[in-house]
Formats: structure tokens, C-alpha cells, sequence
């Protein structure tokens, strides 16, 4: 067994960085700590880099494609991890999830539709939809002591409005919910009987924390499967997002095969790391996975701790799946300039804007706990000291 040391701490400055390099707001302080875009601050496992580094000594990077052989890799990886069956077949590619959610939306729907979303809810979902001249439809997930929880009653009327599309985000983000089975079967038969297509993005559904079980929608019945679209991907999982691969699952033909000329007409090219990197981390990924969801876990009850001692006077949404924390920031009654300023300047440190995940959003803000404990914990003294002067 190899031991990983996810307390290693690895200058990622000046390597193109989008996390450390570009944050937008990076001239108004000195010494900003990021704790925004969704990649981890961690090394991926030892298999994929090797991989990565035995292909690259080839020195030939011509046009690659995925190999048929890697279906099966795929069906094995979701099988052991979330009990899903799926046929090789029902497996196609794709460079990213926000790619396969734009791809789904001009394969199935047509200018001036509506497409149901769930805010607060991943900022691409919004651009996706109406970059493509297509309506969002809100239904809005209730805050509840502090969980979040879908409103059943109002998604039925919504989806009775002439919906074509709905885009659940499962487990959530920014919120952290990883959606019971009940629930899911409820979405899945409601959009199946007003026959709304269902996209699922299912990119965090590898990091879920102990007592919580992801479900993928589309195993829960035979129904569900033949009316949704999932979407996966090693990069949250194994932190290789800028290898750009992703995985998409259809198992109805009709629509896979739709889908699939959706893809070749957007003229998509495949990344060859890309390929190398998800063969190696669903083979050989899984020993570190489980070492760095042990860490992660870590990390969240220290990050929890230390708010409820030392900063009560804002909230954490505790996340159940993903390395995000959605931080309620409404107590201290600022503006959204005055709560920038208090973060970026006085503490230093910088966070994803609640309110562009909607405007259920306003007043929170998104924090990548993924990091090495010292990181989080110099980040969170700061937000301390900044709060309490």
C-alpha cells in the first residue's frame, strides 16, 4: 500500500494555474490565499502520473481517440463504486461536463425552450442555458436548519409549464447535498411523466462522506435510465481537471446516438493525456481516492469546529459530498462590496461569490476546503481576525 501525503504543500504558482494564477481580483491584495475554483491543491495518484509520464517520453502526440476498451473500464469503475450496471455501449466522450451539458441542450431542446435548473446551483448551469437562447426556469431549493432540500411540489408545476429540459446537479454544488434515493425517484418519475429530458451532473459523485451513499439517477429504474443523460468525469475525483475528459452515459439509443452527432458536428477533439490519465485513475486511482476522502474529512471538522468556536457569527452549510463549503455570511449584515472587502482585503483570502449561483446565493460564499490543512487553517485564522477587528 502506498501512503500519500496530502499535508504536502506544493507551490502551484506560475504553472497556468487558473486557481492560483488568475484571480480576478488579485491586484487588491498582496498574499491572497485562493480557496475558489473547484480543483484540490493535492497531487494526483502516483499511477496516473506515471502513466502521464511513460507517454509523453513517446515523444509522438498526434490525434488519439478513446479506445473501445475503456467502456469497460468505466462500467467496472461505476459498478464498484455505486452499484450501477450499464452496458460498454452506453459510454461516449467528451472534453468537459460543461461541454456535455451545452452539447445536450442543442441536441434536445430549441431556441426559446425552458430549462429547469435548481438554484442556488453551479454558475455554468445559468451561462450553458442562455448562451444558447434558451429560458431558465428557477426552482428553488429551500434552506432547512440549515440543509438544503428540494421543493417537490413547486418542480411538479414547473415541469407542468411547458419544460423541455431539467439539469440536476447531484451531489450538489455549491451546496454539498448528496440527494436520497426517495428524492430522486421523485425527479426521475415527475420529469419522465411530463416528459422533461433529464441531465445529470453527476461530477462529484465520487466524494461523498461517510453515512452518505450517491445514487446515480438513472440506476434507479428502468424508467429513469431511458429518459436521462449522465455526466462524469475523473477530474474532481482524481484532480486531473485540465486533462479535459469527461464521460457521458446514455443508455437510450435513440438519444445517445442523437447525441453523439451533437458532439462530432461541435468538432470536439480528444485530449491524449486526457485519455491516459482516466484509464490509469479508474484501474489504479482508487487507493489514493480513499486516503483523500479520509483527509477531506478531516478538513471539514476542522473547518466546522473552528466556526462554530471561533467565528459563530456565520454558518456552514455542511457539505456531504464535494470538497466545497457553502458559508452563510448574512449575519454580519454587510453589503456585498463590504463583505469583498473584509475577505479580500482584511483577511487575504479569496472565495467563490455566492450570488453567482444565483440569487438565493446573496450573502454566501463558496470555500475549496481541498487544500493542505496548514492552508485551511492559516486561511480560516485570518477570516477570524478580519471578522472580530
Amino acid at each position: 500500500m502506498m501512503k500519500y501525503d496530502f499535508d504536502k504543500i506544493i507551490d502551484r504558482r506560475n504553472t497556468y494555474s487558473v486557481k492560483w494564477d488568475y484571480m480576478k481580483e488579485f491586484e487588491k491584495g498582496e498574499n491572497l490565499l485562493p480557496l475558489w475554483v473547484a480543483d484540490m491543491d493535492f497531487q494526483s495518484p502516483q499511477p496516473v502520473i506515471e502513466s502521464i509520464e511513460k507517454r509523453a517520453a513517446h515523444g509522438i502526440y498526434g490525434y488519439a481517440d478513446f479506445p473501445k476498451t475503456l467502456n469497460k473500464v468505466v462500467a467496472d469503475w461505476v459498478k464498484k463504486r455505486h452499484g450501477w450496471t450499464i452496458e460498454n455501449q452506453f459510454v461516449c466522450y467528451i472534453p468537459g461536463v460543461v461541454a456535455a451539458i451545452k452539447c445536450a441542450i442543442r441536441a434536445f431542446t430549441h431556441p426559446g425552450d425552458r430549462i429547469l435548473i435548481q438554484s442556488p446551483v453551479y454558475t455554468p448551469f445559468f451561462s450553458s442555458i442562455e448562451r444558447n437562447a434558451r429560458q431558465i426556469v428557477f426552482n428553488p431549493l429551500k434552506l432547512i436548519n440549515g440543509h438544503y432540500e428540494m421543493d417537490l411540489d413547486d418542480l411538479e408545476r414547473k415541469l407542468q409549464d411547458n419544460v423541455k429540459m431539467m439539469i440536476l446537479c447531484s451531489p450538489h454544488n455549491p451546496g454539498g447535498m448528496v440527494w436520497s434515493h426517495s428524492q430522486l425517484s421523485k425527479v426521475a418519475h415527475l420529469c419522465s411523466r411530463e416528459g422533461v429530458l433529464l441531465i445529470s451532473d453527476e461530477i462529484h459523485s465520487d466524494i461523498i462522506y461517510k453515512g452518505k451513499k450517491h445514487v446515480p439517477i438513472a440506476s434507479i429504474s428502468n424508467e429513469a435510465a431511458q429518459n436521462s443523460i449522465t455526466c462524469i468525469a475523473p477530474s474532481k475525483t482524481f484532480n486531473v481537471a485540465g486533462l479535459a475528459a469527461s464521460v457521458i452515459i446514455i443508455p437510450n439509443k435513440s438519444l445517445r446516438e442523437r447525441y453523439e452527432k451533437e458532439i462530432a458536428s461541435a468538432g470536439y477533439e480528444t485530449n491524449l493525456m486526457g485519455i491516459v490519465a482516466m484509464e490509469a485513475a479508474y484501474q489504479h486511482g482508487e487507493e489514493w481516492l480513499e486516503q483523500m476522502l479520509e483527509y477531506l474529512e478531516g478538513n471539514l471538522a476542522f473547518l466546522a469546529g473552528f466556526i462554530k468556536e471561533k467565528i459563530p457569527e456565520i454558518r456552514l452549510i455542511r457539505p456531504e459530498g464535494t470538497f466545497l463549503a457553502w458559508i452563510d455570511f448574512r449575519e454580519l449584515e454587510l453589503t456585498k462590496v463590504e463583505l469583498d472587502e473584509l475577505l479580500i482585503k482584511k483577511a487575504g483570502i479569496f472565495l467563490n461569490e455566492g450570488s453567482s449561483y444565483g440569487k438565493e446565493g446573496t450573502g454566501f460564499k463558496r470555500l475549496n476546503f481541498g487544500c493542505s490543512r496548514s492552508l485551511l487553517s492559516e486561511a480560516l485564522h485570518r477570516l477570524e481576525k478580519a471578522i472580530h477587528e
